[in-house]
């Protein structure tokens, strides 16, 4: 009797999350379809994922490895995020051209700017191809053996599954190794900059107004894809021609309310949903707050440059924004995890587990991974501490630490393949740096090496500290380093890599920046990361049995998606408010009032255009204002992540409503843990995106290429 309550609690609190998940496109028919038309939908799962005729799915790539992009028109016009093609925008500015400051507008195709490197991915087929990963699999014990052999069976049906020349075969793992899915793609490397706002509109609010709501926020930006002239993938050429696409989404502006049916396609990128409780506890206590504390000294020391000088601020604009994105992302995600209690509910949901296991009979089978997972991750605890402050100040906040690393692994390439692979990546290194130097300032750099490597030394577990290292003084060290090492210019670095191998190598090692690199990735690569792998492969076989048994053990109502990794998904919900606090209540939509509410004139963050405030002030919306309104932002229970930056969010009837761009700040947890109740994702609304591009910026060529569909004029 009891068991039996446990399972209908378990149920309840499934169907209550039902709009929640992050769903295959391909396996929507059944359940999901039935919720999906529950809430509102008027499409079929086909219309969203087929193989023989165009579907949603076509409309929707792969931005760049990272985002999500839609197709607008019938040339190839994609839309995502203003902070996707941030890069791309930052690349062709100058203090003379500063597109991020004055926006950037192709008032006809010959203007539109190639990108280097930039490109999207369209999804063709979806197939599962689980019984040929794990051939050969089930009668090996050791993890490390299975893992081997399913590595070697994914390389091999990548390149021998059926897929046309100008195709790619990718298969991915889902349920944590208990499904593996194929993925068949076709990539296009010719995309062009087309338009995109100033960053006080695209970027308005920037990091104070990043992953919270209200949001004000205009974040996109057009691009055109170019294809070859039979329409397949082709590198840049002057004679590439527009790509013509299986699938466009018509634009809706008939206009938003309250519980509206909701739709996000796009490529989340991670998620760790079924992680046990005492793995969400270890991110809370230890590894969340080591990682912000880096972050926010390396923040503060960029802005305080930033705010003084322009050039600076072009140079690490982008870079801030990636800096700050998942600083800020962690301090909501440890916020949402206590305030919602989550360790205490996968407590309770593994107790109810454990009651399932018994009642099943399975204790042989299941009985021991919640003991397992106590004991390794209090294990692994001082190596992921060690492991996550390493990869935060010496792999991605400290550039010449970052740079140093560079060296070190050529030095590695040199030691186990030779002479000419150390040619090799030591001459491609060179061409790449050009870039690297571009936007990086020695004094920026110092003052953020000063603060990290202090945290460095005061935070890094002492068992695994450098002897070398354990006597540093930050600041002292800094003055060294930026004063006599060579990795602080393009020209002396060129200078430094310039000879023999044994000739370069013996300069390297006495290179005063080098020397600090090589010692901490000689302590982690020793002491650290040998013992860090061998736990955490014992936790990917106990998660992969864990996985196994929910969903064994589950009742078919349950319903378990896979988690996120970088694959096409469908999200659906509602437009919905929510209650973060007592007696707070946020309303789902904003509008072109909050940003003239916080404007402040000459603020990076919060500065407003003239032309934007002149055409508030004659209410000048066209047809893509609502009541005298300008809409601007609206905010629904699509359970998005990052990834799903630049997602198309779409109505009942899978026209474009708006492009999903962040979620609010007490919601970033449902990375770990999805709750209904707060978990929002933020998207701007399509009218505003138009309203931009129409009135703003004057692109009629752009408005032209769409198919808008606008609300029936009343008699």
């Amino acid at each position: 009797m009891k068991f039996l309550k446990t399972l209908l609690l378990f149920v309840f609190v499934q169907a209550s999350a039902q709009q929640g998940g992050m769903w295959i496109p391909s396996l929507l028919k059944g359940m999901n379809e039935t919720e999906m038309k529950n809430l509102g939908m008027k499409i079929s799962a086909d219309d969203i994922y087929a193989v023989n005729h165009s579907s949603l799915k076509d409309a929707v790539p792969h931005f760049d490895g990272g985002c999500t992009a839609e197709v607008i028109s019938d040339k190839g016009l994609i839309l995502t995020n203003h902070h996707c093609g941030f890069d791309n925008i930052q690349s062709h500015s100058t203090l003379e051209h500063d597109y991020l400051t004055d926006g950037f507008w192709a008032y006809k195709m010959e203007d539109e700017l190639p990108n280097k490197d930039l490109f999207v991915t369209f999804i063709v087929r979806i197939e599962d191809v689980t019984a040929k990963v794990l051939e050969g699999v089930s009668g090996m014990t050791a993890e490390a053996d299975k893992q081997k052999k399913i590595q070697e069976n994914i390389s091999i049906l990548n390149k021998s599954l059926p897929k046309e020349s100008w195709q790619e075969n990718s298969i991915r793992t889902f349920y944590d190794g208990n499904q593996y899915i194929l993925f068949v793609t076709e990539t296009y490397r010719d995309v062009r900059l087309v338009g995109a706002p100033p960053s006080s509109i695209g970027k308005f609010g920037s990091d104070t107004d990043n992953w919270v709501w209200p949001r004000h926020t205009g974040d996109f930006s057009l691009f055109r894809i170019y294809a070859d002239k039979n329409n397949k993938p082709a590198a840049y050429s002057k004679d590439n021609v527009p790509y013509k696409p299986k699938h466009f989404f018509p634009i809706s502006v008939k206009g938003l309310k309250e519980n509206d049916f909701t739709m996000v396609m796009g490529y989340p990128g991670r998620t760790q949903e079924y992680l046990p409780s005492v793995a969400v506890n270890q991110i809370i206590t230890d590894l969340n707050p080591a990682k912000i504390e880096v972050r926010d000294a390396a923040l503060k020391v960029q802005d305080g440059f930033m705010r003084k000088d322009n050039a600076i601020k072009i140079q690490y604009a982008s870079k801030y924004a990636s800096v700050a994105n998942y600083w800020k992302k962690w301090i909501g995600e440890t916020k949402g995890l206590k305030k919602s209690n989550a360790v205490a509910v996968k407590q309770q949901f593994e107790k109810d587990f454990q009651q399932k296991v018994i009642a099943a009979g399975k204790q042989a089978e299941y009985g021991n991974l919640l003991s397992d997972f106590e004991k390794n991750y209090t294990e692994i605890r001082e190596y992921a501490l060690a492991r996550d402050l390493f990869t935060e100040i010496a792999l991605r906040n400290t550039e010449i630490l970052t740079l140093g690393y560079k060296l070190y692994q050529l030095e590695q390439l040199y030691n186990t393949k030779g002479e000419q692979s150390f040619n090799d990546r030591r001459n491609n290194l060179i061409n790449g740096l050009g870039d690297f130097y571009k936007d990086f300032s020695p004094a920026v750099d110092q003052k953020v090496f000063e603060q990290l490597f202090a945290i460095y030394l005061k935070k890094y577990p002492k068992q695994f500290l450098p002897s070398s290292l354990e006597n540093s003084d930050a600041s002292a060290l800094a003055s060294e380093i930026f004063s006599t090492s060579q990795l602080v210019s393009y020209d002396k670095i060129k200078e430094l890599l310039t000879g023999d191998s044994k000739t370069v190598l013996e300069k390297i090692n006495k290179d005063s920046g080098f020397k600090v690199i090589k010692a901490m990735a000689d302590g982690y690569l020793k002491s650290v990361a040998p013992k860090y792998d061998e736990i955490n492969l014992r936790n990917i076989a106990t998660q992969r049995t864990y996985m196994k048994a929910i969903l064994e053990l589950s009742p078919k109502s349950a319903r378990i998606f896979p988690d996120a990794n970088s694959t096409l998904r469908v999200t659906y919900g509602k437009i919905k408010g929510y209650k973060p606090s007592d007696a707070v209540v946020y309303e789902p939509f904003t509008y072109l009032d909050g940003v003239m509410e916080k404007y402040i004139p000459g603020d990076y963050e919060f500065d407003v255009p003239k032309k934007l405030i002149d055409l508030y002030n004659a209410k000048d919306y066209g047809i893509y204002g609502s009541k005298g309104k300008m809409p601007v932002a609206f905010i629904a229970t699509n359970h998005t992540t990052g990834g799903n930056s630049g997602s198309p969010a779409l109505d009942a009837n899978g026209h474009l409503i708006g492009l999903n761009f962040d979620r609010v700040w007490e919601g970033t947890m449902s990375d770990i843990y999805y709750s209904p109740d707060i978990c929002r994702n933020i998207m701007v609304d399509i009218r505003y995106v138009l309203f931009i591009v129409d009135k703003f910026a004057g692109a009629d060529n752009l408005i032209k290429e769409m198919k808008i569909i606008a609300p029936k004029k009343k008699n």
